[in-house]
């Protein structure tokens, strides 16, 4: 029903659609901006940023794409109108996740998967049939990871409803993160993001074996095909948070 009201008026539809790429692509600019000025970030050059750029947009673009929508479950629980989607035939997190439905978030993954391909022509990648296999499985599993986070986040709201800008902080503040190499930030942090909310799964690991760099936590090789994994963990874990979450919820009461 979204999509065809989107696509009821196509000029609209083009014109969000350009809005959404060109403002996304406002963080890559900035990357190119410092690039200006010095020659390496960390150690890594402009093309191997470019490549955990892409990975990070397109994976977090395809999770915005399909769950987005639930960040505005805070809004639900609190006028009481999540009742109505308790009563449908239909399972409550799809109707969230259909909720609004933004096709306009196409933008998102197009512009990161021309600044991937624009990495992937500049690198001098030796290329072996595990690396080939490793690009479309990193950004599957890791479009996984984010959908986790959303809904691990939107299952937070039900106990705090005001709670979406928290949620943001490990969504959109995730996939900023991971734009950057991990040798720029502090080890506990990369720790954090590692063992913790393992989102260095989405690029930075996988992406390492890629490039042939090493870790910064000095991880064995095959941990970079970790990542369907991680992600079946972090699904199995938000699935739980989601359904003690939905069975917290008491509605407004009027």
């Amino acid at each position: 029903m979204w999509i065809r009201s989107t696509l009821a008026y196509r000029a609209s539809f083009a014109l969000t659609l350009i809005t959404n790429f060109a403002v996304t692509g406002l963080d890559f600019v900035a990357i190119l901006l410092m690039f200006s000025r010095v020659e390496e970030l960390g150690g890594w050059s402009l093309p191997e940023i470019a490549f955990l750029y892409g990975l990070s947009g397109v994976a977090f673009g395809l999770a915005d794409l399909l769950v987005g929508g639930i960040e505005r479950l805070g809004r639900r629980v609190r006028d009481g109108t999540l009742d109505t989607l308790l009563v449908r035939p239909a399972p409550v997190l799809a109707q969230m996740a259909a909720d609004r439905f933004a096709l306009r978030r196409l933008g998102r993954i197009t512009q990161g998967l021309l600044v991937l391909g624009y990495a992937l022509t500049r690198l001098d990648i030796a290329w072996t049939p595990l690396k080939l296999l490793l690009m479309p499985v990193m950004v599957l599993s890791g479009g996984a990871i984010f959908c986790a986070v959303f809904v691990a986040g939107a299952a937070f709201q039900f106990l705090a409803q005001d709670a979406a800008e928290v949620q943001n902080a490990f969504t959109y503040g995730g996939t900023t993160l991971l734009q950057y190499p991990p040798t720029v930030f502090a080890t506990e942090l990369v720790r954090g993001v590692t063992f913790v909310l393992p989102l260095a799964f989405v690029n930075w690991v996988p992406a390492a074996y890629v490039l042939g760099r090493p870790y910064p936590l000095h991880l064995p090789d095959w941990v970079a095909f970790l990542g369907p994994l991680v992600a079946a963990g972090c699904c199995a874990l938000a699935g739980v948070a989601w359904r003690a979450g939905l069975r917290s919820y008491r509605s407004t009461g009027s």
